[in-house]
Order: C-alpha cells, then structure tokens, then sequence
C-alpha cells in the first residue's frame, strides 16, 4: 500500500475538503477587505494566540481590522500581521465594540469574564478554552465533524455568541474517528494519549528545551512548569485527578466526545500521558463497532475524509509520528489494524498524530470563523 495517501489535498495543503459542506475549507485568500469582518484575538501574545495570526495569514482570512488583545502585563507589545506592526492593546470590558468575530485563547478564567461580554455586544467569540465546552448552549464544534452544530450564527445578524474550540486531544481524535463512526457506529473508544509540551503553552516549551540541556550538561533539571521532570521521560498528564481516578484531560475526551457526537451512550475511556515531544500530540485509538468494518474499507474511508491523510506503510514501518505533523493542518492517521481480540471485524486499532497548536487549536477556531461569514 501507498506510504503517503490523503484526502485529495497534499498532506502540507492548509485546506481540507469536506464532501458535505465546501465553505468548512474554503481558503478565501483576500486578507484585508473594506467590507470584511473585524476581528479581535485575545492572547495574541501567547502560542495559540501566535498560531492563530499564523493561520490567518495563510489562510487568507478577511478582515477589515484587527485587535491585538492582552493582559495588561503585555500591552504595548509589537506583533507583526500581514507585514505591519500592531500594539497589544490590554483587554478591557471596552475591548469588543464594533467587534465582529473575536478568537480567544487566554484560558478560562478569561473566557468566563470577557466572552460573555463580548457576546452581550453583539461579538460571536470562539473560545479556545474549557469554560464553555460543557454548556449545553453552547455549541461546541469541529468544523470537518459537526458543523450544523452552530447553524444560525452568522456574521451581520447584529447577534453575539459564543461557540466553544474543543479541546486538543478530542479534536485530533474525533477528525479520525468520526468517518469511521459513521460507517459503522462506534460502540466503545479507548484512547492512550502521548501528548506534547505545547499542549501547556510557550513556557512548557521552553523548560522542555531548558532541561534538556542542563540534563545533557550533567545539571539538575529546572522543573517550574511541571513537578516531574520532562527531558527523557515521561508522566500522567498534569491535569488535576479527579474523585474517579481519571484526571480532568482524560474526561474532557470523554465528555466532549458524547456532546460532538450527541451521543450520551458512546462509552469510552482515556490515559492521558505527557511526553517530551515539543509540538504534536499522537493517539492510540481502539475502536469497538456495533456493526462490522474492515480494515480495507476503513483505510478507503479514512483516505477520503476531510482534513485526514494515511501513513500507513507496513513494508517500510512508516507510520505517522509528531514530527511528522507538526506545523501542518492534517491529522496524519496509521497503524490501521483489525483488533484481534474481537470477532467478526468489530474493532480496529489506529495511531493517529495532529498538531496540537494547529489543527488542535488554532486552525479549528479560524475554520469555525469562516463559517461565520
């Protein structure tokens, strides 16, 4: 089989065609357009708030301004868009008017005092964080997965709203998943998660960094943002362990999976496992099907998904690994095997690998955005 199949976009193309909706991969290409929407992103400073400039540049996303929004410890800052200088501005209640679309990635708390405020102006705010993912007014969406979760929210109504980006893993998962699932209903999904240090910002990063040299030197490692160390090894998610044993990482998989699907029956489980990889997170996926598919058919199922390319070279041992992925907007999917622990081809097992600052973050929120206009 091919080493390198994908959906009939190049694995480094920015778009992904959707068969059922063309405006989820629509790369406008315009920039800045007098009739455009303006837009505001809260974070800019920070490695989603970055990404989120990144992505709207390449994309060519509309607009007929821009906020650069901050806290007030980063305000007066220079940011570069589109070859032009732009100063952080601090966000203040204030911030939103005459905002249409606002990108948010400054973490809950944030999100929980600003968003709702800027909806109330009449702004539609994706928000990258976990404050609104749960509710049940809010739509929580993957572009390529469930956008009729969002319908009726538009730019130009004069109406706010909040539509919440779900979370890195879940998103990496369910872009895989989901074209399977609905070929075959899924009926059980256990997830083993190796995630990078840029799922926990720019500063994990740069310890990640930090301590592989000190390590390499013969030093003690500095260890501010995780209490294990991160060079050469690995450990449970830094997420807080809830009563149930599992940790709230491992749980946001579960409970988003079930609204995205508006499934309340899909059962599945997750261990969620930081590694030291510095940007994309992979996945181990067992799937277990109430009706039969082989792994023939879901290889052609998942070559034809949007946003989804194969790695799947047996021969060669190649299979998709972060590297790989990183900076790319595909979900890179291998390891495509029948579980041989069940009967009648009802499981399979997959690996799959997505950027997590890209497709986990950033890119989802801006294709939310085009569906806006």
């Amino acid at each position: 089989m091919a080493a390198l199949a994908s959906s009939g976009t190049s694995f480094f193309s920015t778009a992904s065609p959707h068969p059922k909706s063309r405006r989820i991969s629509r790369v406008v290409r315009m920039a800045y357009q007098e009739n455009g929407p303006s837009l505001a992103v809260v974070g800019v400073t920070g490695a989603v708030g970055q990404e989120f400039l990144s992505v709207l540049s390449d994309r060519g996303f509309p607009y007929r301004s821009i906020k650069m929004l901050a806290s007030k410890r980063s305000a007066g800052k220079s940011v570069r868009f589109h070859d032009e200088e732009h100063i952080v501005e601090e966000l203040t209640a204030d911030s939103f008017d005459g905002v249409d679309i606002a990108l948010f990635s400054a973490g809950g708390s944030i999100s929980k005092k600003f968003g709702p405020l800027a909806a109330e102006k009449g702004t539609i705010v994706v928000d990258n964080s976990s404050a609104f993912r749960m509710d049940e007014n809010v739509p929580l969406v993957i572009p390529e997965v469930n956008p009729e979760a969002m319908k009726g929210i538009k730019v130009g109504t004069g109406k706010g709203a909040l539509i919440a980006n779900p979370n890195c893993s879940t998103i990496i998962c369910l872009m895989a998943v989901t074209p399977l699932h609905r070929h075959a209903k899924v009926l059980r999904m256990v997830v083993s998660t190796y995630q990078a240090a840029s799922g926990a910002g720019a500063a994990a990063m740069e310890e990640l960094v930090q301590q592989t040299r000190e390590v390499l030197e013969g030093k003690p490692p500095t260890c501010n943002i995780f209490r294990d160390q991160y060079a050469f090894n690995l450990f449970s998610h830094n997420a807080s362990v809830l009563s149930n044993g599992y940790n709230e990482e491992e749980m946001k998989l579960v409970k988003e999976t079930r609204k995205i699907w508006s499934d309340a029956n899909v059962k599945v489980t997750a261990t969620c496992i930081r590694v030291p990889v510095m940007r994309a997170h992979a996945e181990s996926v067992n799937l277990q099907f109430e009706n039969p598919l082989d792994e023939d058919t879901a290889r052609e199922i998942l070559k034809n998904a949007p946003g989804v390319v194969i790695i799947d070279d047996r021969a060669a041992n190649q299979f998709p690994t972060p590297l790989k992925v990183s900076n790319k907007d595909n979900v890179a999917v291998g390891r495509i095997r029948q579980d041989v622990s069940l009967d009648g081809n009802k499981g399979l097992d997959i690996f799959v690998c997505g950027d997590q600052i890209r497709k986990g973050a950033a890119l989802n929120a801006v294709q939310i955005a085009e569906l806006l206009l």
